[in-house]
């Protein structure tokens, strides 16, 4: 098995390698997100920076009374060999290596001003800094601002919960260990950081409690109800820390003297001398260290398995997107031509139901149309008054003799007229549906979104082609309708005269002279036509959708871009170079993406030889 101090120095490796390409967010589960970390949780003089130093052994982060920590840093801490000097890295200046940590200290303090100005405000965009020793554990720890609860001058009225909610967005993710820094002279009940890691791990399994300050309670008091778990139980053993003093601090006393002088403390103290092997900044070190390679070698299927997710995820989204294409005009013109069979692909789903849109057109037949239909104004052209006015009309100066023929076809023509409106308006509705499912399917086709002026030369070709379908289909269901005028069914006519013939009654349709010009005859012939009329629109209701269909949904299946395709073919190749011009931000989303492949690829070869070997 691999030794605790190689897994976890290549979790920090791959860590640092996520935070440089940006891989640290976003949606779902990144790979950082994946890898467990510390974060360092305390109120305003806690302790926090105190107890982070004393883990690294330098005296590094910035001093001050308020908030000094004002933007979260990211800790990356990598044992090297003995016998190496101790420098440190800020991701913002990766070829810089400081020996000095007072430099580093000045660089935490001008790196902070820069996003947060020299004002007491906060950010949530951290700070990264690694730092190689031969005198650190091999650890990720994230030191965030200190809780408060009331707000100081030159602070926001929002700065209590903005921290809180900062802090929070770290320790309430499931990966995340939480040390919960307390001051030993402080109630343990109203500790802040113990609180927030109650609300967000109930079970304290992800919580280590540190008790700091121990030197400075009150004497005859000690916090062992504390450390021994009587006061507030935790699933991990509490660790107290003594800090410097700031006598110390002032006389720039040594890390490790400090260290020495804290494992003194314990060893001779009469109320903590039984726990002194399980106390102090070098045991909470070792302690965070061994957690997280248990962490680590239980969830490393997981992250194995996140990493081959993302590994197919990446690849298919490169193929999505697309390879660099050639330069030569053959391979550019086999690109578009294959482009344009992708758009069409997806044009196509649409129309026959692979994708959502296709169905709106039926909806234009059993919807609109027959609605349409319905609306159309016979009851006023075919009333008593109008149909007496159109057959006296046709008669002229010579009444008919025995059915008003002429005003029976002036009120058919007139009626079947009024099918042109409905007929027209099926040809637009299903117009203005091909049209969006041309926009949808230009967006919906992945391999065409790098190229932004061939998406714009497929929908001008597409929508002129739907132009020319519009048109010919416009002049199909009018033609129709012109046929329905054209040439009357004379069928249906005989049989009306027909059918009284079964009563004893005298023929009503060959009324005598006196009744010719009754209103009951008037009421008839409007009844006849009527119903001539809904013959009619029966035929239309289920011909018009035929013509439509076979015009333009047809066509746009069959031919929607064999027009671009000749003109395609004639293009010279700075033309086709210049359809291909691919978007400048889809380029840098390729690169970064190769990027991300790479560094996952590596993580897993990396992971799986150091943690089977």
């Amino acid at each position: 098995m691999a030794t605790m101090e190689s897994l976890i120095g290549l979790v920090n490796r791959i860590q640092r390698a996520c935070t440089v390409l940006g891989d640290h967010g976003g949606e779902g589960l990144s790979l950082w997100e994946a890898l467990p970390t510390v974060a360092v949780v305390g109120g305003q003089s806690s302790g926090k920076s105190s107890v982070l130093e004393s883990v690294v052994g330098r005296d590094f982060l910035p001093r001050g009374s308020g908030i000094v920590t004002r933007r979260p840093l990211v800790l990356q801490l990598h044992k090297t060999d003995r016998g190496q000097t101790d420098y440190a890295e800020f991701l913002h200046a990766p070829k810089r290596k400081l020996t000095d940590f007072a430099a580093v200290r000045k660089e935490i303090a001008d790196e902070t001003d820069r996003i947060t100005g020299k004002s007491k405000q906060i950010s949530n965009i951290p700070i990264h800094l690694s730092v190689y020793s031969p005198n650190v554990v091999n650890l990720t720890l994230i030191d965030l601002p200190g809780l408060t609860k009331v707000a100081v001058e030159g602070q926001p009225d929002t700065i209590v919960e903005d921290i809180e909610n900062m802090v929070r967005s770290y320790v309430e993710k499931p990966n995340c260990i939480i040390l919960a820094i307390s001051p030993a002279n402080q109630d343990i009940a109203t500790s802040d950081a113990i609180k927030l890691a109650r609300e967000v791990d109930p079970s304290g399994d992800r919580t280590f409690g540190v008790v700091t300050k121990l030197d400075l309670m009150d004497k005859g008091t000690n916090a062992l109800e504390v450390l021994e778990g009587r006061s507030y139980r935790l699933q991990h053993p509490w660790v107290g820390i003594v800090n410097r003093s700031q006598a110390d601090i002032n006389r720039n006393v040594d890390m490790i003297a400090a260290r020495r002088k804290e494992r003194e403390y314990f060893e001779t103290s009469p109320e903590y001398g039984h726990l002194a092997s399980k106390m102090g900044s070098e045991y909470l070190a070792k302690l965070l260290s061994q957690h997280l390679e248990l962490v680590i070698r239980q969830r490393i299927p997981s992250i194995i398995a996140l990493i081959n997710k993302t590994i197919d995820e990446l690849n298919a989204e490169l193929d999505r997107i697309g390879r660099p294409i050639a330069v030569d005009s053959g391979a550019q013109l086999y690109t578009i031509l294959e482009l344009c069979r992708a758009f069409d692909r997806v044009f196509k789903e649409h129309l026959d139901g692979g994708r959502p849109g296709g169905d709106r057109i039926y909806g234009v037949f059993d919807h609109q149309l027959p609605a349409a239909l319905k609306k159309l104004p016979f009851d006023r052209h075919l009333s008593l008054r109008n149909v007496q006015k159109v057959v006296s009309e046709a008669d002229g100066y010579q009444p008919h003799l025995i059915a008003p023929e002429q005003g029976y076809r002036r009120l058919i023509d007139g009626s079947i007229n009024y099918f042109k409106g409905p007929a027209e308006a099926s040809v637009d509705a299903v117009h203005m549906v091909l049209k969006e499912l041309v926009r949808k399917s230009i967006v919906a086709t992945e391999e065409l979104k790098r190229f932004p002026s061939l998406q714009a030369d497929i929908a001008n070709a597409a929508n002129e082609s739907l132009e020319r379908f519009r048109e010919e289909s416009r002049r199909t269901v009018m033609r129709l309708v012109d046929m329905e005028s054209s040439y009357l069914t004379v069928e249906f006519f005989r049989k009306l005269h027909l059918e009284p013939e079964k009563t004893p009654n005298s023929n009503p349709n060959a009324p005598n002279a006196a009744d010719r010009y009754s209103d009951n005859n008037f009421r008839r012939i409007g009844a006849n036509v009527s119903a001539y009329i809904g013959m009619v629109c029966d035929t239309l209701k289920n011909t018009i959708p035929k013509a439509v269909v076979h015009c333009q949904v047809r066509e746009a299946k069959r031919a929607l871009l064999n027009n671009f395709y000749v003109q395609v073919g004639r293009r010279e190749k700075e033309q086709l170079g210049a359809m291909l011009d691919e978007d400048p931000a889809l380029m840098e989303k390729r690169t970064a993406i190769a990027k991300r492949l790479e560094l996952y690829k590596s993580a897993r070869d990396e992971i799986d030889a150091v943690a089977w070997k």
